[in-house]
């Protein structure tokens, strides 16, 4: 700060200090949060947001912090999908926005609404580049990987730019928000009155967004002329907690439901409509698909390929809240342009008492697919072998879930993420959280925490032993806040498989290998928690139930055949192939 600018700052304090008392950076940013309904900060403390921190805490915000801000970043980003109200993580300047920053264009693709508040160098030092502490110019990194970037310079800002914050983060389509917290805001001081008068309340952030009346009449016309129709719910549905709309609108259509990840539960997975066990017959052969809430992306084949049988014979109704979406991929006959419970209170409507449910034939056709595989792979999710293979161990847990529907089930890893996807059924909303549109390794202890601390419910953590690594020192956070959490590491020895072997002939272990029969059960017992090594689908079952039922901090070490899985889980397609000295 030049010498000018220190004296004008020195005369502004005295003239407030006359008028009464003051107030700083700190407090209005508090209050700020405050007032617009924050309860809980994720973050990693240090300089210069370390005081900022305790006095967050000290005003009754619960303030977690963790080992790594990616972590953090993440538990943000899920409580953003869990509470529909933006997350906010707390990081330092620098190298904590970036390892922050990860999460945060995470939560951009998976339009969850999320906060990424760091602290920051002054301007007049990062413009001139004059090599001030961890110098970087943020604003400028963040603003290509998330929804909108702010930063706020003077005191008198923090209660518009935290509002602006709220409101670019849950309005339209959710997603992520970086909010620059220079060191020097945070001393400044002013007005006690005047700062609070300063402060917002955000009203109405997200507003309901009606659809056209011609445009839901369009689509109802669509969906009258289907012969295969199709219900694909993604994760926005059940971002949206219009819970009763999604079971409404599919049971008064009649229509197959194919729930993604995380829409696993809007209606149980075992309801007479859901075709998750025909996924490849009803992708096949559905003439008429209505998207709710999905995109289709590489989840979803892009609309188009093998997956959707002949090209251009599938008619698609989408509804989003982004009018930029329609036709991402192919033609979307009817475009439904608005928020998910107007759009379907409008199709609802508009079908009445009288509405024709989907033909007899495709649904009964869908029933029987489905019977069959259910029962083909029954016998398998039954199995108690030893070593463990991926139907047998989460089999068990398969009938845990079943009992325990109000846990919630995190799960990542490559064969560990593809199985249980398949495997395990959910039975209520929002309580299947996983890797989402990018297929991020890494999300699960950070996963596990938000939910914990969001909803107070139970979690079942089911990880690779390769996606536990990238968090798993938070097995310490987890102890030190005491939470109700159950990981389960799926150990095969390595990546996709512990049997690769080195090529080269050389002495190092080959690249996907990791320590033969590590125990990871070990770390959780060195943090104060319950470390368990179990052998067995019987010994897992034991175990989860005991730490679900104890609410102690647990991780369970369940020895998986090395041989077991497969290159890349179900997604083996995307990596490249060298053909070059192949015969």
């Amino acid at each position: 700060m030049t010498q000018s600018a220190t004296a004008q700052s020195v005369d502004a304090t005295s003239e407030q200090a006359q008028s009464g008392a003051l107030t700083d950076g700190f407090h209005l940013l508090i209050d700020a949060l405050k007032l617009n309904d924050v309860k809980t900060i994720y973050g990693v403390p240090g300089i210069p947001i370390t005081d900022f921190g305790r006095m967050a805490q000290a005003s009754g915000i619960r303030v977690l912090s963790f080992r790594h801000e990616q972590n953090a970043g993440n538990a943000a980003a899920i409580a953003g999908f869990l509470t529909k109200k933006p997350g906010i993580c707390l990081t330092v300047s620098a190298p904590g926005f970036l390892n922050g920053l990860t999460a945060l264009a995470h939560a951009t693709t998976n339009c969850w609404p999320m906060i990424l508040m760091s602290g920051s160098s002054e301007r007049e030092v990062v413009d001139l580049m004059q090599g001030d502490y961890e110098e970087m110019d943020q604003l400028a990194i963040a603003k290509p990987l998330c929804k909108a970037a702010y930063r706020i310079l003077h005191a008198e800002d923090i209660g518009i730019g935290v509002a602006r914050a709220i409101r670019a983060a849950v309005s339209g389509r959710p997603g992520g928000v970086y909010l620059d917290i220079p060191g020097a805001l945070l001393g400044q001081v002013m007005d006690e009155v005047k700062g609070q008068k300063s402060l917002v309340k955000v009203i109405d952030p997200a507003p309901a967004q009606i659809p056209a009346p011609d445009a839901v009449a369009r689509a109802l016309d669509v969906i009258k002329g289907a012969k295969k129709p199709l219900i694909i719910l993604g994760k926005g549905a059940a971002y949206a907690q219009a819970d009763d709309l999604v079971r409404e609108f599919v049971e008064t259509s009649g229509i197959p439901y194919l729930p993604m990840s995380m829409a696993k539960g809007l209606l149980p997975d075992t309801h007479d409509l859901s075709a998750g066990p025909a996924r490849s017959l009803v992708l096949k052969e559905a003439d008429v698909v209505i998207m709710v809430g999905a995109r289709l992306n590489w989840l979803l084949s892009h609309g188009k390929g093998k997956q959707w049988g002949a090209p251009h014979s599938t008619k698609f109704v989408q509804i989003d809240i982004e009018p930029k979406e329609m036709d991402s991929n192919v033609e979307i006959v009817a475009p439904l342009v608005g928020d998910i419970g107007s759009v379907l209170s409008a199709l609802l409507d508009g079908m009445g008492k009288d509405w024709q449910k989907a033909p007899s034939d495709w649904t009964e056709a869908v029933k029987a697919k489905k019977d069959t595989n259910i029962a083909r792979m029954a016998a398998k999710l039954q199995n108690n072998n030893v070593p463990m293979d991926y139907e047998g161990a989460l089999g068990a847990l398969k009938k845990i879930i079943a009992e325990r529907p109000d846990a919630i089930l995190v799960n990542e890893g490559a064969n560990t993420l593809d199985f249980a996807r398949s495997i395990i059924d959910m039975y209520k909303p929002r309580k299947r959280l996983d890797v989402g549109t990018w297929g991020v390794m890494g999300v699960g202890m950070g996963s596990a925490i938000a939910a914990a601390v969001e909803t107070g419910h139970p979690v079942l953590c089911v990880e690779g032993d390769s996606a536990f690594g990238f968090s798993g020192m938070e097995v310490e956070t987890i102890c030190r806040y005491n939470l109700p959490v159950c990981i389960v590491v799926f150990n095969n020895n390595g990546i996709y498989r512990g049997t690769d072997k080195n090529e080269s002939g050389g002495e190092d272990v080959a690249t996907t290998v990791f320590v033969e029969n590590a125990r990871y059960d070990m770390m959780m017992k060195a943090f104060g928690g319950e470390g368990v090594n179990v052998a067995n689908p019987d010994e897992l079952s034991r175990a989860v139930n005991a730490a679900m039922d104890s609410g102690k901090p647990t991780l369970i070490n369940a020895m998986i055949d090395p041989a077991a899985g497969k290159e890349s889980g179900n997604i083996g397609s995307l990596n490249p192939v060298s053909v070059v000295g192949k015969k």
